[in-house]
């Protein structure tokens, strides 16, 4: 990962990412762009949404960049939750920012209002999708705002020409905290992708799937191994976990990309 000097990167690993399929990762550039918009995601995490004012931001779906308040010499790493094209159609670039770390630290982007000023280091990283997968069936596999880059790639593979087979496991502690959810199930309504949903913590409005993502959970989303790509983003354990299980169900370690994300 390119790790700037005047950076704190204290949670996102892309190092760790298999890699991003030959695809040359676009020229990294500094830029300030103004909040356009700050959207309540989950209870515990806000969508920033950033005004590009025509100027070119080149990046790979799962891409990331390291942003702050402008001013502040300190950024922190966050995955680009929406497509490139999605950028482009928009004219911005959208982040899911967690409210539980660094909000009492000046310049961290959790302190965002509108019309704020962000700086922005990017693209970073190797977690994007391969330009020609070998597979055509996908899963993506998130934990709690581990979603971010993922809807970025699902939104680009569902513009995509090729007739893939795409299925969603996503885990989060509690009902409300599944970011992104009314337009996951637009896609499911549409028939275009298939949804599993876990909640992590007791929740007694929850109808759906409980408990830790384990083996169970990914037999019903795992119907071809050997002809699937997963990629996988959320906490260290849960990544190693989520690897763990797929690798054992058959999936070829090749075709596991993941990245992790923690405190």
């Amino acid at each position: 990962m390119i790790r700037p000097s005047h950076a704190r990167i204290p949670s996102l690993q892309h190092a760790i990412s298999s890699g991003a399929g030959g695809v040359h990762s676009p020229e990294v550039s500094l830029v300030s762009a103004r909040i356009s918009d700050v959207i309540d995601a989950t209870p515990r995490s806000r969508l920033i949404v950033v005004d590009l004012a025509g100027r070119p931001f080149d990046f790979l779906a799962g891409q990331a960049i390291t942003a702050g308040l402008h001013g502040h010499h300190e950024r922190w790493p966050y995955s680009i939750a929406c497509s490139p094209e999605r950028s482009r159609e928009k004219d911005c670039l959208e982040i899911l920012v967690g409210l539980e770390t660094g909000r009492h630290v000046d310049g961290h982007p959790s302190l965002a209002t509108r019309d704020m000023v962000l700086d922005i280091e990017g693209p970073l990283g190797t977690f994007t999708f391969p330009a020609a997968p070998d597979q055509d069936r996908i899963l993506f596999v998130a934990g709690g705002v581990g979603i971010s880059p993922l809807r970025g790639m699902l939104d680009h593979v569902l513009r995509r020409p090729e007739p893939f087979r795409v299925s969603v496991l996503y885990s989060a502690r509690r009902a409300d905290e599944f970011a992104f959810i009314s337009e996951l199930r637009a896609h499911v309504d549409a028939g275009r992708i298939e949804l599993h949903q876990t909640v992590t913590r007791d929740d007694g409005a929850w109808n759906g799937g409980r408990g830790r993502i384990g083996r169970t959970h990914f037999e019903a989303v795992l119907h071809e191994p050997a002809a699937t790509l997963c990629f996988v983003c959320g906490p260290p354990q849960f990544v190693s976990e989520s690897a763990g299980a797929l690798s054992a169900l058959g999936v070829p370690a090749a075709a596991i990309r993941s990245e992790q994300w923690g405190k």
